[in-house]
């Protein structure tokens, strides 16, 4: 029988395909007493070098098919793994109580895992996860049972869980792996992150999914309207069928305007730029015809690792994507670490509420040798390309002067030193903080651009956490608030001859793009596979007609009166 569960829309696209489901073995574990404690430990032992393996092969998988960034979560597995604070407890209880390895695993497991979830902390979430996923590897080889393999599948299928661990996602070989939906998360989940770096369709968050899917059934995912179809009768997968045709269609038609300017039907032309993490994501920048890299988050190249990145690895990562661009602009974000990103090594004290505390520019300013070091590596670089540099997190003027004291610096040491450096390069900021965006006209005067960051300007206008569900109704990317903010950036910066851009996820939503060429932002950076979507919608825009509509949806009321305005003026 036929049936439709709702979800989130994750990850764009159809997918029609027989349902593989990635659901979990029995691991249920029962206290034994032992007699030989030696051989007990060294079965633990045994099936934690069996882990690292098998893990080890995960992340080269990932590295290879999905760049450094995605596969670093798998390091942390490894470290897990490696970690004497969890492994040193298990063989002290195997020896000590006399119990089994599956059970004095699971139990210090458990204690952590309940430790860390209680923790105020996104990071230390993120590591009970880590802990959760490697536990199973690790008891599944002691238990003597299989771990479905998502690598070993070898038929077209949408894979069915109740979520996707990012070994599992990694795993996914897109030949065969055409879709997947889950009964939980998010758009931000890491599954969802990684299924649209893969670009396979995906529906997450359907509660059910795992209940009422089986193995073997007809399944069509819809991830333009976050649906999924459980044994479709014939006329619905037909339906279905043309609409995968019409969207594979407008694919194509997106893709001949890789080479193309972006231009507005009215002739104004806008930069349509790519938001990546690592040299590896120019691939998809340059065959989805980026203009620019509007954010390099070089954060990347600092988690997933014992230690801080030397200035040479720097230099080679940076270097790496001003070449890659071939002299289009490359604006590179100095390290932005803090909120929910954390660097363990760096052993900082915790805080009530890290997304407003020690962070970004604020821990460069104090921790000055990290910060000196990225800088020099950046400069070095700056002949190899067209570098711009923006410091985020910026909240006064104070630390603006300070931060771009501390490059003018570093940039004289480098020239003493008979170091070759760009001549000129563009310093800018990230407006993220609503006190920046007030005081925009003075900031104007003395930056080179701005750069507004939308996800972090919307919560901190609407003082609502953005991680967090039960306020999520708050997160208004089109509330007039956030709109009147993103306005006075703009005019400030053409007041005094700069450009403005945008790297928040707003740069690419078809609702905003029409708001946003209104009020004349000049650069529009986004995930690169949303970039000839984008520039397909602004050729079809008047920038006379979308002027217009901006001014009128900044006497509007509520995020929800915006967007009724637009979809009257604006064929989406």
């Amino acid at each position: 029988m036929s049936s439709i569960l709702k979800g989130i829309a994750a990850s764009n696209g159809i997918a029609i395909a027989k349902a593989y489901r990635l659901v979990e073995p029995d691991l249920t574990v029962e206290k034994r007493t032992i007699t030989d404690e030696g051989e007990e430990v060294s079965r633990f032992q045994k099936a934690i070098e069996t882990s690292k393996s098998e893990l080890e092969a995960i992340r080269d998988k990932a590295k290879t098919d999905l760049g450094e960034d995605k596969a670093a979560i798998f390091e942390a597995h490894l470290l897990v793994l490696s970690d004497p604070e969890l492994l040193t407890p298990i063989e002290d209880k195997i020896n000590t109580d006399r119990i089994n390895a599956e059970f004095a695993l699971k139990e210090t497991a458990d204690m952590f895992v309940s430790m860390f979830e209680q923790m105020d902390n996104e990071y230390m979430k993120e590591r009970a996860a880590d802990i959760r996923d490697v536990t199973k590897r690790v008891l599944s080889h002691l238990l003597g049972v299989q771990i479905v393999n998502p690598s070993m599948i070898a038929e077209e299928v949408i894979i069915v869980g109740e979520d996707l661990t990012p070994s599992d996602t990694a795993q996914l070989n897109r030949t065969y792996v055409k879709g997947f939906t889950t009964d939980i998360g998010g758009r931000t989940s890491h599954s969802a992150i990684m299924a649209r770096s893969m670009e396979i369709p995906a529906v997450v968050g359907t509660k059910t999914a795992t209940e009422e899917i089986q193995n073997g059934d007809m399944v069509i995912v819809d991830g333009l309207n976050g649906e999924v179809h459980i044994n479709p009768t014939q006329e619905v997968i037909s339906q279905y069928q043309k609409e995968y045709d019409n969207y594979e269609a407008q694919k194509a038609e997106w893709a001949k305007l890789v080479n193309e300017p972006t231009v507005s039907k009215d002739g104004h032309h806008v930069e349509l730029a790519a938001n990546i993490g690592t040299p590896k994501d120019l691939k998809g920048v340059v065959e989805n015809g980026g203009e620019a890299v509007g954010l390099y988050r070089t954060e990347f190249l600092y988690m997933g690792r014992n230690e801080l990145p030397s200035e040479e690895e720097q230099f080679d990562s940076y270097k790496a994507v001003l070449e890659g661009m071939g002299g289009k602009p490359v604006v590179v974000r100095t390290l932005d670490i803090g909120g929910d990103k954390e660097l363990p090594y760096l052993n900082l004290p915790k805080e009530m509420n890290p997304f407003l505390g020690f962070r970004a520019i604020r821990l460069c300013l104090e921790e000055q040798d990290i910060f000196r070091t990225q800088l020099r590596a950046l400069l070095r670089a700056s002949t190899y390309g067209n570098l711009k540099i923006m410091f985020p997190m910026i909240s006064n003027l104070q630390e603006f002067r300070d931060a771009k004291s501390i490059l003018l610096e570093e940039k004289a040491k480098l020239s003493e030193s008979g170091v070759d450096t760009a001549e000129h390069i563009e310093v800018g900021i990230m407006v993220e903080i609503p006190s920046t965006a007030v005081m925009a006209d003075l900031f104007a005067k003395e930056v080179d651009f701005f750069s507004i960051g939308t996800n972090d300007l919307i919560q901190y206008t609407m003082a609502a956490d953005r991680m967090n569900e039960r306020v999520s109704y708050l997160y208004q990317p089109y509330n007039p608030a956030i709109l009147r903010l993103v306005k006075m950036v703009i005019d400030a910066a053409h007041k005094e001859g700069k450009w403005a851009g945008m790297c928040g996820e707003m740069a690419g939503d078809e609702i905003a793009i029409p708001i946003l060429l209104g009020l004349g932002l000049d650069e529009f950076s986004m995930s690169a596979t949303s970039i000839l979507k984008a520039r397909s919608q602004i050729s079809r825009l008047n920038k006379s007609d979308v002027e217009k509509l901006s001014e009128e949806v900044l006497q509007l009321r509520t995020n929800e009166e915006v967007i009724e305005a637009v979809k009257k003026v604006i064929e989406l």
